[in-house]
């Protein structure tokens, strides 16, 4: 086949990121029969270090940086990402050339006895591998024991029957395309906010690649990438990342974006939540107006308080 027919799609390696990419590549055979698909596994510096929980390695793109590298050098024609592992600020010779329709943003709750958030006994051991959901966990319930939980999405399952743990806490757009069919429980959005992203897909390209722009395009959902942006646009106001416990949730709603979210002190005793709402087409100027006021209304005091603690972590790493 000749060259300008084959598509080299980047994708991590693990079981979840290549189910998402071999979705990915269906998605756009389908569209674009004519061209011919291969993937090239690459494993990111988040992939190779699993024994620290993320909040204390610093830095950004964990898990995106090797697969944009590949880009930028042509070794790959696309990247695909879960959206919410993309830095808010995009190397300048790459662009977001798709957002497919997202999954379920929702957090969900799996225990060894299926009970619920409400109905886990006293001190209960919970895991999970992100500073956004243990501050909103121990916001709604001071009790629990947050329990740091590293790993592909199979080695935490696993880990809940090994280890000493009443409950693990996941992604549920992750779960659903793992085609997981156990029992488990949404937690609200009144509860906890999910990581700005979450149940999306970044398909990253390089920018002026007309080929590819023009292929990935037709799996882009207007809806989703409206509501990702205005999250994005937030979170980058905010300088957040995964080290910072910031939630976030947008969705359309007509002509209008309307944008929900939260800053948590680690502890879960201090947050500042707020919502925003404006123009469908101005979700970036949402995001923005929504964190600006958050900033004034204390969320800039727990956020420096929370870099402060972090950069001593780091320090003595």
């Amino acid at each position: 086949m000749a060259k300008e027919k084959q598509i080299v799609v980047g994708s991590r390696g693990s079981k979840l990121a290549l189910i998402q990419t071999n979705w990915v590549i269906s998605e756009l055979k389908r569209l674009n029969p004519e061209f011919e698909f291969q993937i090239e596994k690459i494993t990111t510096k988040g992939d190779k270090i699993t024994d620290a929980p993320l909040s204390r390695l610093g830095g950004v793109g964990l898990f995106t940086k090797e697969l944009e590298v590949a880009l930028i050098e042509k070794k790959i024609d696309i990247a695909v990402h879960s959206a919410k592992d993309v830095p808010t600020e995009i190397h300048g010779e790459l662009t977001v050339g798709a957002t497919p329709k997202r999954k379920d943003p929702h957090d969900v709750l799996i225990s060894n006895n299926n009970a619920t958030l409400k109905e886990l006994p006293k001190n209960a051991r919970i895991g999970t591998s992100s500073l956004r959901r243990r501050a909103q966990l121990l916001a709604f319930r001071p009790d629990l024991r947050v329990l740091d939980l590293r790993g592909n999405l199979d080695t935490r399952l696993k880990k809940l029957e090994t280890d000493t743990m009443e409950a693990i806490i996941l992604a549920h757009a992750g779960l659903i395309r793992m085609g997981y069919s156990g029992q488990i429980s949404q937690i609200p959005f009144d509860i906890m906010l999910p990581a700005v992203g979450q149940g999306s897909l970044y398909i990253e390209i390089r920018k002026h690649d007309n080929r590819i722009e023009k292929v990935v395009s037709g799996i882009n959902d207007p809806e989703t990438r409206i509501a990702v942006e205005a999250e994005r646009a937030l979170m980058a106001r905010l300088e957040g990342g995964c080290q910072v416990p910031i939630g976030a949730h947008a969705q359309v709603q007509g002509n209008e974006v309307y944008l929900e979210a939260i800053i948590c002190s680690v502890d879960g005793i201090t947050a500042v939540r707020d919502n925003h709402r404006g123009p469908a087409n101005q979700a970036v100027k949402i995001g923005n107006e929504l964190a600006q006021r958050m900033l004034e209304n204390g969320g800039m005091k727990i956020l420096n308080e929370i870099r402060q603690e972090f950069q001593k972590n780091i320090n003595h790493i």
